[in-house]
């Protein structure tokens, strides 16, 4: 029995999309948010935002591991016919699909400051923190199995681009070396030539 032909992208590279916006953003609406005194003043602000970071950032790394291994526990080898998606195409479809998300999102930060300056800012940092940390747990999952885990694009799609969702039903496996993105969902570096 042969499988139809499926789209496959990465499921580290699809974690990591988001990693870069919120934590810029969350920065930016930080040092925005530093410049307004609001009620609780500058200080409290500040220190309740790096503690807010730090929680956002453990739960976002924490957050659905047990998934994410039954997932790679059950995954399947992908089939030959099947299409892998490059890491740029992957990373802009994440974006394009959550901007609005990402620009509420800051909005909500910078709103934060009036309340507690840059705590919101550093929140929306931290989750950006915890998604580089998860993509990059998923990288040493990857290498411990020596395989690379894919998802299939139109279940991404279903399940609003998390790979880890309900509308996933298994991953997809390839070897190390394919792709253009190395274990962790990172560039792949091109070794130089002696």
């Amino acid at each position: 029995m042969t499988r139809g032909v499926q789209g496959l992208a990465r499921v580290a590279v699809v974690v990591r999309a988001g990693a870069a916006p919120l934590w810029w953003l969350g920065f930016f609406a930080a040092g925005i948010g530093v410049l307004v005194p609001g009620a609780t003043g500058r200080r409290i602000g500040v220190l309740a935002g790096a503690a807010l970071f730090l929680v956002a950032a453990a739960v976002v790394a924490y957050g659905r591991r047990g998934r994410y291994r039954a997932l790679a526990r059950t995954a399947a080898r992908a089939g030959k016919h099947d299409v892998l998606q490059d890491r740029a195409v992957t990373v802009r479809n994440w974006r394009r699909v959550h901007r609005w998300w990402l620009l509420l999102a800051f909005l909500a930060a910078l709103g934060t400051a009036f309340a507690a300056p840059a705590a919101g800012g550093l929140l929306l940092a931290g989750c950006g923190a915890g998604l580089w940390w998860k993509a990059s747990w998923i990288g040493r999952l990857e290498q411990a199995g020596e395989v690379l885990l894919w998802v299939r694009v139109d279940w991404l799609r279903a399940g609003a681009g998390r790979p880890a969702g309900e509308a996933v039903k298994a991953y997809r496996t390839t070897g190390v070396a394919a792709g253009d993105a190395a274990p962790g969902g990172s560039r792949r570096r091109v070794a130089a030539a002696a």
